[in-house]
């Protein structure tokens, strides 16, 4: 058992508390005790005996600490790159002109499939290492841009086996094989409905720990996205809902319906959708990047109010956003949605847990993960002023993950 003290915290914001000169006990990979660094205990039953043995002792210079971060939607399994369309579309060309050109998810889905797993793999674990490097210690991460049985197991293979590396976040694995039918499928819609439906169990069993759909127009109505939930539901896997992102849908009642760990994105939900989400229980995760980027805003004060557990996400896309820096979604979260910097902060933290549903991290709390960020700051209300704050150090599991 490894105990080490983290001392001389000018601000340490606990997920629901700001504590002013703080310290912090772990035990291996676990938080011990946490508080003020006056009542830091002689010593810390089956822990250490007398604080003075602890095995390492670090001096924050009185910095600010908060919980590791988490990035709860998150599409960082691709290859190649869609700058073209994205200057196509800031050109004033619309969806379906982008994907006549030969742009669209299909582009993605063929480069993806044409690229082989060595390439692929190094891509996406330079992406999640930028996670980490930022103060990101947990993100979710869909599959889908294989779109083939095989190729979406290989995905869930490898987002799990990264997870181990070093300089690596945790990783909460989404089976998103339903984020679009595959052109081999043109004209066999329900046939790829009842293909997702059986994959759900493979998912699941080399390690997946959602299902997601993408509930919009175009894409799966209502009725396909309540049957491949319900697979993966059948199969131990969370269900999740891409809902009224950027049509309005009955996506988030479907979400509420089926009592969904999360209904994401949320850009042109209604107060109705908002008030069946707080009955459900279903926590909203909130993109600020992608909604920003549409000129949509998504319901947030009445998610609040309505007592809706709100987590956020960087949406990180090849054709939409390639934000890995969740303290620059915390800012676009106060600058442009309205959020208070502790809002935010929360839903970066304790909201992206409780979406997760892994009610072992998010929060300075003794027992939980000790996923802990140093920044370089004095006060939380950095995040607001500076774009993309940056970390000093990152702890996972009570060990340094970066230098």
């Amino acid at each position: 058992m490894t105990a080490r003290l983290l001392t001389n915290i000018g601000r340490l914001w606990t997920g629901s508390e700001i504590l002013s000169n703080a310290a912090i006990v772990t035990s291996d990979d676990r938080i011990a005790w946490v508080g003020p660094s006056a009542e830091l205990p002689r010593s810390v039953p089956g822990v250490v005996d007398d604080i003075v043995d602890v095995d390492l002792v670090e001096n924050l210079g009185g910095g600010l600490v908060t919980p590791g971060l988490i990035d709860a939607h998150t599409h960082p399994v691709y290859a190649g790159n869609r700058y073209a369309e994205m200057a196509m579309r800031s050109s004033g060309l619309s969806d379906s002109e982008i994907t006549a050109a030969g742009g669209g998810i299909s582009s993605t889905v063929t480069v993806t499939r044409g690229t082989d797993p060595w390439t692929l793999c190094n891509n996406v674990r330079e992406r999640l290492a930028l996670w980490l490097q930022s103060g990101t210690t947990t993100i979710e991460a869909k599959t889908g841009y294989h779109l083939t049985r095989d190729g979406e197991l290989a995905d869930v293979r490898m987002l799990r086996s990264l997870e181990e590396e070093p300089g690596m976040p945790r990783v909460h694995v989404t089976f998103m094989a339903a984020l679009a039918v595959p052109p081999e499928f043109f004209g066999r819609r329900s046939d790829y409905i009842d293909a997702v439906c059986a994959w759900c169990a493979d998912a699941a069993a080399v390690g997946a720990d959602s299902v997601d759909v993408d509930c919009e127009e175009g894409r799966f109505d209502e009725d396909e996205a309540r049957w491949i939930l319900n697979a993966g539901r059948r199969s131990g896997l969370l269900p999740r809902l891409h809902a009224c992102g950027s049509t309005h849908t009955g996506a988030a009642r479907v979400a509420a319906e089926m009592g969904c760990a999360s209904a994401d994105l949320l850009n042109t939900a209604t107060d109705d959708d908002v008030a069946a989400l707080s009955r459900a229980g279903v926590s909203a995760v909130i993109c600020p990047g992608s909604a920003l980027q549409q000129g949509a805003r998504p319901p947030v004060r009445s998610l609040l109010d309505k007592g809706v557990a709100v987590a956020l996400g960087s949406d990180h896309t090849p054709g939409g956003v390639g934000i890995t820096s969740m303290p620059l979604v915390i800012a676009m979260a106060v600058s442009y949605l309205g959020m208070s910097v502790t809002e935010a902060l929360r839903a970066a933290t304790l909201g992206g847990a409780h979406a997760l549903r892994a009610p072992d991290r998010g929060a300075m709390v003794r027992g939980r993960l000790a996923d802990i960020v140093l920044w370089d700051a004095d006060h939380e209300g950095a995040f607001a002023w500076n774009y993309g704050l940056q970390p000093r150090r990152v702890w996972r599991g009570g060990e340094p993950a970066t230098a």
